[in-house]
C-alpha cells in the first residue's frame, strides 16, 4: 500500500508500532478529563498524562513512551470552537500522536526518528519538509544543537526557519514544563488547489523538555532532560492522503455521509452553508461522543457547560439542514465504528451516550419551544424600532434565563434583515462571566496554590513523593514533618495552639478524596504538641498530601517526628459505603441494562451517592430488585480482593473505570468475583458481609438523562430500617388497623377528604351566589354596562376550581355580560374573568387579564370567552376590581359616557 492509499487508522497505527520497534512503550490515552489537575479545562496534549514523569513526581517501569491522544481544545489560547465550521483543519475534538522520552534520549534522536516516520514510514517526499528552531530571546539562546541536526538531515539551510518564543518555546500554562521546540512542515507550494494560506503546513512539534518554569517566570532545570513531541492525527492524514481539507480524509467522510443521508444533501468539500453546517456536526458529534464517554454530562456548569455549548451549536447547524427532530444520537453508532476498534471503552458506552444525547436534544427543543414566543416580542419590537436592532442585554436575558443560544437568535434576526447589539449582550455576558468566576471551583483552586520560602523550598516539596501506605494501615508512628503552611498556606517553620493550616509528612495512611470517596479526618500528635486533621489535600498537582491541622496544644514545627492517626471508625463506615457503591452500580447495570455508566459519585461516612446515565426515572419495583441483589451479596460475604495489574490487561479483563479516578501505567483492581471489577483506589471492605446492610433512600434526576440513587450502609441503614418500622407502626396505631387493612383504611380516608372538600367547596360557591363576602370595596354588584353588565366581586375561601364554577353560575345569570372575580388564600391572588358569547367580539377574557393582573403583581391569559391569572398582591384586590370596570367599558365603548 502507498502512503497515499492509507487509512487514518493505518497511520494511527503504524505511528504506535514504529514507536514501540523502537522501545516506545504504547501507552493507552488518558481520559479527556485531566484528573487531580484543576490547572486543565480539558485535556488538550499528549504530554498531559506524563506531567509528573517530567518533573520527577512518578516513576514508571519504561523511558520511552508513544501514545495515540484524545484531546479537547476549547478554551484559553486554544479555542478553535469559533473557527470550527468555515475553517478546513480547526476542530475542537482531535487525535495527538506523540511519542515521549522520560531521561532517556534528546534532541538527536528525537529529530531522525520524526524524520525516519515521515520519510520512510509515510513515504512523503524530502523535498516537501521544512523545519523550524528557536531564534533565541533575553533569556534563553538559540537552538544551535537543533540546528546542526537539521541541517545534516536538509542539507540546505535555507529549508530551516527561525522564529522567537511565540512559536519555538512551548510550556503547558504559565507555570510547568517547558523548552525550545522544533516543528516540522509540509510545503504545499506549487500543488493544484491549496489555498494561499494552507500552502505551509505544520505537521510536527519537537518539544526539548529542558526546563520547569516556576512562578514568576524563573526557569530551571528539569531532573532529566525529556521529549515531548505532538502530531494531529487528522492534519497528517490530509497530508498523506493528499487532501487539503481535514475533512475530505477517511477520518470524517463516513460521519459527513451519515449526516448528508439523514438532511438530504451531499457533501463535496466546499463551503455553502450547509458544507459549513455539516462540518460542524460532524466535528462537534465526535466531541459529543468522547466527552460522554469519558463521564462529562451537559450542565451549566465548567466543562458540561462547554459540552452543552458544542452540542447545542452542533443542534442548530442541524436545524440550517432542515433537520427538525432530533437527530445526533442517531448519529453516534457511525462514531463508534469508526473509533471504536482504536478506543475500546466507546462501544461500552455507546448507550449511554445515545440516551444522553437524546435527552439533551430534547431539552433543546423543549427551551426553543419555551423561548420562541419570547424572541417573537423582541423580534417585533426590533421591527418595529428605528434602529431596527435587538438589544443586547434583551438577548442576554433570553440567552440566561431560557438558554436561547444567541447564534440562534442572530440567525432569526438576520432573516427579518434586523441587527443585534453584539457589543451590549457581550457587555452583559462578561458580567455574568465575573459572577460566575467569584464562585467558581475552578478559579478557586488555581487561586488557592501555597506559596513558599523560596524556589529551592519548592523545588524541594515538588521532587517529595506522595507516600499513602493508608492501605494497609490507619496509623503511622514515624512520619516525619517535611512542611509547614499556615491558613493562608504560605510556608511557616510551626504552627502554636489556636492556630489552623497544613502539615506534609513523608508518608501518610490519610486517604486524599478522589474517585468520590471523602477525605480521611483524625489526628497528629509529636513530642511537642498535638492537633487534629480534618481533610487532605495536594501542595501541587501530584505533589504530596497536605493534612489541613487545627493545633490543640502546643506546637507542631517542621522536622518533627509525629504519629498520624486515622479516625478508624470513621474510615471503616467509609468503606463500607465505597464497596457498597461497587455492588451498587453492577447491580444497577444487572436490572437497568449495560448502558448504565457512572457520571459521579459520593462516598462519604454517613451516606454514598451514584450518579449514572440512565434516560429515565427508575421505577420502585426495579429499585427494589436492585437494593435485593446487593444484600444478596453482602449476605453472600464474599471476599473482596485487590490487585495492582497493567491498565490495558484490566480493561481487557473488563474492568469498569470509575469517573473522577486518575489511572496511570498501572492499577489497582478492586473486584468482588463473579459480580464487580472495577479500576479504584480507594479504600475497601475485606468481605461483603462488612457492609451489614444496604438501604437506598432516593432516587432522582440531576440532569437530562442522568439520574441519582443515594443510599446508606451499616449502622446508617439499620438506622433507616428502624425509623420506617417505627414509621409504620404508628401509622397503624393512628389508623387502628392492622398491616393486611391498612391500605384499605387510607384509601377510605383519602375518599372521605376528597368528598368534604368537594362539599365544602360547593357551599362556598352558594354562599357567594348570594351577593359575595360582604367585602363591597370592589364594588361586587351588577353593574350595567351598554346594555351588558358587569359583576366584579371578592370571593375569598375559593380555590381556583371555585372560581370556574362561581364564575360560570354568576355568567348564566346575567345573560350578556362579563364576571371578574378576585380571590385570596395563603398570601396570594388567583383571578378569573368570564365573557358570555356575545360579547367575545368586543371583550376577550384573555385581554382583560392581561390589563388587570399586573395590578396584584401577576399576569396570566386564556380563552376569549374565559382567563385566568395569579398575583401576589392581595392588599390590591380592591384597585384591581375597580379597574376592571374601567377596562371593560373601555372594550365595550361607553368609556366616559
Amino acid at each position: 500500500m502507498t502512503s497515499a492509499g492509507m487509512t487514518g487508522a493505518g497511520i494511527r497505527r503504524s505511528f504506535l508500532e514504529y514507536f514501540e520497534s523502537q522501545g516506545h512503550r504504547i501507552a493507552p490515552s488518558s481520559s479527556l478529563v485531566p484528573i487531580e489537575d484543576p490547572t486543565l479545562l480539558f485535556t488538550n496534549a499528549g504530554m498531559n498524562q506524563f506531567k509528573d514523569l517530567f518533573l520527577g513526581r512518578e516513576k514508571r517501569d519504561y523511558k520511552r513512551a508513544t501514545t495515540s491522544q484524545k484531546c479537547m481544545r476549547v478554551s484559553g489560547k486554544h479555542n478553535d470552537l469559533d473557527n470550527v465550521g468555515p475553517s478546513h483543519r480547526h476542530h475542537t475534538f482531535f487525535e495527538m500522536l506523540g511519542n515521549f522520552s522520560f531521561g532517556d534520549y534528546f534532541k538527536e534522536d528525537a529529530i531522525r526518528f520524526a524524520w525516519t516516520v515521515l520519510t520512510d514510514v509515510w513515504g512523503l517526499p524530502k523535498d516537501r519538509l521544512r523545519a523550524s528552531i528557536f531564534a533565541g530571546d533575553a533569556t534563553t539562546p538559540r537552538d544551535d544543537d537543533a540546528f546542526a541536526i537539521w541541517k545534516g538531515i536538509l542539507g540546505d539551510a535555507s529549508r530551516i526557519d527561525e522564529f522567537g518564543a511565540a512559536d519555538n518555546f512551548w510550556q503547558m500554562g504559565e507555570t510547568g514544563p517547558c523548552g525550545r521546540c522544533s516543528e516540522i512542515f509540509y510545503d504545499r507550494r506549487g500543488m493544484d488547489h491549496v489555498p494561499a494560506d494552507d500552502q505551509l503546513i505544520e505537521v510536527w512539534n519537537n518539544v526539548f523538555m529542558e526546563f520547569n518554569r516556576l512562578d514568576g517566570g524563573v526557569l530551571e532545570p528539569l531532573p532529566a532532560r525529556s521529549i515531548d513531541t505532538g502530531m494531529g492525527l487528522e492534519r497528517i492524514t490530509a497530508v498523506i492522503q493528499g487532501k487539503t481539507s481535514n475533512y475530505d480524509t477517511d477520518l470524517f467522510q463516513p460521519i459527513l455521509s451519515a449526516i448528508g443521508d439523514l438532511a438530504g444533501v451531499r457533501y463535496a468539500g466546499g463551503d455553502t452553508p450547509a458544507e459549513v453546517s455539516m462540518r460542524v456536526v460532524a466535528d462537534h458529534l465526535r466531541a459529543t461522543t468522547f466527552l460522554i464517554s469519558d463521564g462529562v454530562i451537559p450542565s451549566n456548569e465548567w466543562r458540561g457547560y462547554v459540552l452543552r455549548k458544542i452540542m447545542r451549536r452542533a443542534m442548530r447547524h442541524g436545524k440550517r439542514l432542515g433537520l427538525r427532530e432530533p437527530f445526533l444520537h442517531q448519529l453516534v453508532d457511525v462514531v463508534v465504528g469508526e473509533f471504536g476498534g482504536a478506543y475500546t471503552d466507546l462501544a461500552g458506552s455507546k448507550a449511554a451516550v445515545v440516551n444522553v444525547v437524546k435527552g439533551e436534544e430534547e431539552r433543546f427543543d423543549a427551551v426553543l419551544t419555551a423561548g420562541l414566543p419570547r424572541l417573537e416580542e423582541l423580534l417585533d419590537r426590533a421591527a418595529a424600532s428605528k434602529e431596527r436592532t435587538l438589544a443586547g442585554e434583551d438577548v442576554f436575558r433570553l440567552y440566561d434565563s431560557l438558554g436561547v443560544p444567541v447564534d440562534f437568535i442572530e440567525d432569526l434576526a438576520s432573516e427579518r434583515q434586523l441587527s443585534l447589539d453584539r457589543a451590549g449582550y457581550e457587555r452583559a455576558m462578561d458580567g455574568q462571566r465575573e459572577r460566575a468566576r467569584a464562585g467558581s471551583t475552578f478559579d478557586q483552586k488555581k487561586a488557592a496554590g501555597f506559596t513558599f520560602t523560596s524556589d529551592a523550598t519548592r523545588a524541594a516539596l515538588e521532587q517529595t513523593p506522595d507516600r499513602f501506605v493508608g492501605y494497609d494501615t490507619t496509623a503511622v508512628d514515624d512520619a516525619s514533618v517535611v512542611a509547614i503552611f499556615d491558613a493562608g498556606r504560605a510556608q511557616v517553620e510551626a504552627l502554636t495552639a489556636g492556630a489552623t493550616g497544613f502539615a506534609v509528612t513523608d508518608r501518610t495512611p490519610f486517604y486524599l478524596e478522589a474517585g468520590g470517596q471523602v477525605s480521611d479526618s483524625g489526628t497528629v500528635e509529636g513530642a511537642a504538641g498535638q492537633a487534629t486533621i480534618d481533610g487532605v489535600v495536594r501542595v501541587v498537582p501530584g505533589g504530596p498530601r497536605a493534612h489541613r491541622i487545627s493545633i490543640v496544644s502546643g506546637q507542631i514545627a517542621t522536622g518533627s517526628t509525629v504519629r498520624l492517626a486515622v479516625d478508624a471508625a470513621r474510615r471503616d463506615a467509609i468503606r463500607r459505603n465505597h464497596t457498597a457503591t461497587h455492588l451498587l452500580h453492577a447491580a444497577l447495570r444487572e436490572v437497568l441494562g449495560p448502558h448504565v455508566k457512572q457520571a459521579g459519585s459520593l462516598v462519604a461516612p454517613d451516606r454514598l451517592r451514584f450518579d449514572f446515565v440512565q434516560p429515565s426515572a427508575i421505577p420502585a419495583e426495579a429499585i427494589a430488585r436492585v437494593e435485593r441483589i446487593v444484600n444478596d451479596r453482602v449476605l453472600e460475604n464474599t471476599a473482596v480482593t485487590t490487585e495492582i495489574k497493567p491498565t490495558a490487561d484490566a480493561m481487557a479483563a473488563g474492568a469498569m473505570a470509575l469517573f473522577g479516578e486518575k489511572y496511570g501505567d498501572t492499577v489497582r483492581v478492586v473486584s468482588v468475583p463473579g459480580f464487580s471489577l472495577e479500576l479504584c483506589g480507594g479504600t475497601h471492605v475485606r468481605a461483603t458481609g462488612d457492609i451489614g446492610l444496604f438501604a437506598i433512600t432516593a432516587e432522582s434526576g440531576v440532569a437530562a438523562g442522568v439520574r441519582r440513587v443515594e443510599a446508606v450502609t451499616g449502622t446508617g441503614a439499620y438506622e433507616q430500617f428502624s425509623t420506617q418500622q417505627r414509621g409504620y407502626t404508628e401509622l397503624l396505631h393512628a389508623l387502628g388497623a392492622d398491616a393486611a387493612q391498612a391500605k384499605a383504611a387510607v384509601e377510605r380516608l383519602q375518599s372521605d377528604v376528597k368528598r368534604l372538600t368537594r362539599e365544602l367547596q360547593d357551599a362556598k360557591v352558594k354562599a357567594a351566589m348570594g351577593g359575595g363576602t360582604g367585602t363591597a370595596s370592589g364594588g361586587d354588584d351588577r353593574i350595567a354596562l351598554n346594555g351588558a353588565a358587569l359583576i366584579a366581586r371578592r370571593a375569598d375561601g375559593l380555590d381556583r376550581a371555585g372560581l370556574r364554577t362561581l364564575a360560570d353560575s354568576l355568567k348564566d345569570k346575567l345573560g350578556s355580560g362579563v364576571v371578574v372575580l378576585a380571590s385570596e388564600a395563603d398570601g396570594k391572588v388567583s383571578l378569573v374573568v368570564s365573557v358570555t358569547k356575545d360579547l367575545i367580539g368586543k371583550v376577550q377574557a384573555g385581554q382583560v387579564v392581561k390589563q388587570i393582573a399586573p395590578i396584584v403583581g401577576g399576569g396570566g391569559g386564556g380563552r376569549p370567552d374565559f382567563a385566568e391569572a395569579g398575583g401576589k398582591d392581595p392588599g390590591r384586590i380592591a384597585d384591581l376590581l375597580r379597574e376592571s370596570r374601567v377596562v371593560v367599558e373601555r372594550m365595550l365603548g361607553t368609556a366616559g359616557g
